[in-house]
């Protein structure tokens, strides 16, 4: 009888049902002093959060540098179920800077702030670390800096380069005072190999202090995010230094040997187009009939505005001697004496008696020259009615003879008058 009252009872829904409710009710109630305990948990890392940062910029021209810590670790208290469904990404610690009104270097509190929807009426937070955030309330400035830099490749051989330009040549930056106060100039590095032709990039720059040192960009703004940076190029070429000669007193090309010092060709620098059409540069113009044996004398070497002397000397000196011919002095007598030119109803009377000249050419020849075979001519038509005594200057003819002439300038005394009325 009682094995069949335990079977029935067994077989009983009503049974089982009890037994479910009650074992449904166990866990609720388990679960729910569980979900009711408190709980601590430690957060990390929580990201620091600054309130009324905009406005600070916005109405006082100031802005947050220099935070000492991105980031805290805060202990949380409070039930199970809420605490244990958060994460450190979930929590935030927020720092009101909207009332500060000075730049400085400040400590402030912070305050966690919770999920919306979390029912933070039951959250505590326990511990804080730091408590307090420290930071630079800067003001924001601006500054004009140079851009400088250097070209870091290699050039083709037979060129040169000049002073490397950047377009622009400045640039503005903004930004904390604290950060930019110390930058001094925008550095810009480029390059390429073999470069033979003016050598363009457009490239950014790395910002550093007096001391060259490399400085961030950070919470900086800049009128220019790159610049033009630009190498001119120009060809080398070896230029010779002459003079031009002119014949004269029986000294050609020939006869003269010419040195010129300390150079006698520079190297210059400059546009190809320019260079290819400069084969030489000529110091003077020197006639060889006025000097006896030998002329010295110093000349500035003359450039055009758009090359570049590479060779750095600016004048040369020039020494030419005559070779191959020597010298004989003669006395012209009156009777060889003679002027031409004079004007209708004018008399032209050469004064001098005689005229001491040097003739120059080949010995040979000098020593067939006689005074008979030299003659000296005053050419009066530029005096035209002038009247008196007048140092005329005069040409050397030597007839006979075209290897030689006379060096240096002459002159006869010559007097003008008008001719006399016949009575």
């Amino acid at each position: 009888m009682k094995n069949n009252a335990l079977k029935k009872l067994f077989d009983s829904r009503i049974f089982w049902g009890i037994i479910a409710l009650l074992v449904a009710l166990a866990m609720w109630v388990y679960v729910t002093n569980q979900n009711a305990d408190e709980f601590k948990r430690t957060f990390y890392p929580v990201r620091v959060e600054f309130v009324g940062e905009d406005n600070l910029r916005q109405s006082r021209n100031m802005v947050i540098t220099g935070l000492d810590f991105s980031t805290v670790t805060v202990e949380v208290v409070g039930p199970r179920r809420i605490v244990s469904s958060l994460s450190p990404s979930d929590l935030t610690a927020q720092v009101d800077v909207s009332r500060l009104t000075q730049a400085a270097y400040t400590s402030q509190s912070y305050t966690i702030v919770f999920p919306d929807g979390s029912d933070v009426s039951s959250l505590q937070v326990t511990s804080k670390t730091p408590e307090t955030v420290n930071f630079m309330v800067s003001s924001l400035v601006s500054r004009t800096i140079q851009v400088r830099g250097s070209f870091d490749g290699s050039l083709a051989e037979g060129y040169t380069a000049e002073t490397p330009q950047f377009e622009p040549s400045t640039i503005t930056i903004s930004g904390p005072e604290a950060y930019i106060k110390d930058i001094e100039y925008a550095w810009v590095s480029f390059g390429a190999d073999d470069v033979s032709q003016t050598y363009s990039v457009e490239t950014g720059y790395t910002l550093m202090d007096k001391d060259g040192k490399e400085r961030s960009i950070e919470g900086i703004t800049f009128s220019d995010e790159v610049v033009t940076a630009t190498l001119p190029i120009l060809i080398v070429k070896d230029i010779p230094l002459t003079v031009e000669l002119i014949d004269g007193a029986g000294a050609t090309a020939a006869n003269a040997k010419v040195t010129i010092e300390p150079y006698d060709k520079i190297t210059l620098a400059g546009d190809s187009s320019v260079l290819a059409r400069k084969n030489r540069i000529v110091l003077a113009t020197i006639d060889l009939a006025d000097f006896v044996t030998s002329f010295t004398d110093t000349y500035a070497i003359p450039l055009d505005d758009d090359t570049i002397n590479m060779t750095g000397i600016t004048e040369a000196k020039v020494t030419v001697e005559i070779v191959g011919l020597t010298t004989k002095s003669y006395t012209v007598r009156e009777q060889n004496l003679t002027c031409i030119n004079v004007t209708e109803g004018y008399v032209g009377e050469i004064l001098s008696e005689n005229l001491e000249i040097v003739l120059r050419g080949p010995a040979d020849v000098l020593d067939k020259i006689g005074s008979e075979n030299i003659t000296v001519v005053a050419d009066m038509l530029d005096y035209k009615n002038s009247v008196g005594v007048y140092m005329v200057d005069v040409k050397i003819y030597v007839d006979g003879f075209t290897e030689v002439g006379a060096i240096g300038d002459y002159t006869l005394s010559v007097e003008l008058k008008k001719e006399e009325a016949e009575g």
